[in-house]
């Protein structure tokens, strides 16, 4: 449950955990993404049929997404980039570094909330910048994105 409220967001997280976890102790494991899908839509038997289909849909997206997460050890991975920034930026020097997702963005912003207060920032963002209205129709992937920059004291 942690992994998928961490990673994803998934405001169902419990119910699909649950899910998962029932059909793990009856024997039944999730071969393929087809039978994870199947785990979800099951999960959220109780929701609205005219909201179901789409609800489904941002779920599957956002499980997907958590086990991507954990699997390429993303959080960890961009933890250790911001250990070690200050040693490889110079003086002066600037960072832009864009997210895909909230936890990626709060990792983010406190690291460089805290490099600032110990001084290794001359400055950072205050405000994240998104992509514009054009950018997002043009790129609808670009629609998560948010950036943050910082320049090294």
């Amino acid at each position: 449950v942690g992994m998928l409220i961490e990673n994803s967001d998934e405001p169902y997280a419990e119910e699909i955990a649950d899910k998962v976890f029932s059909l793990m102790r009856k024997g039944k494991p999730m071969n393929t993404t087809t039978e994870l899908r199947q785990a979800i839509e099951d999960a959220l038997w109780k929701l609205p049929k005219d909201e179901k289909e789409q609800t489904v849909k941002k779920s599957c997206a956002r499980v997907f997404q958590a086990l991507r997460i954990d699997v390429n050890s993303e959080f960890e991975v961009l933890y250790s980039f911001l250990e070690k920034l200050p040693n490889v930026l110079k003086s002066g020097g600037r960072v832009a570094i864009l997210t895909f997702h909230s936890g990626e963005d709060r990792l983010v912003k406190k690291a460089f909330k805290e490099m600032a207060k110990a001084g290794v920032f001359s400055a950072i963002s205050t405000e994240v910048i998104r992509p514009s209205v054009e950018e997002c129709r043009l790129n609808p992937r670009s629609k998560s994105t948010k950036m943050r920059w910082a320049v090294k004291a």
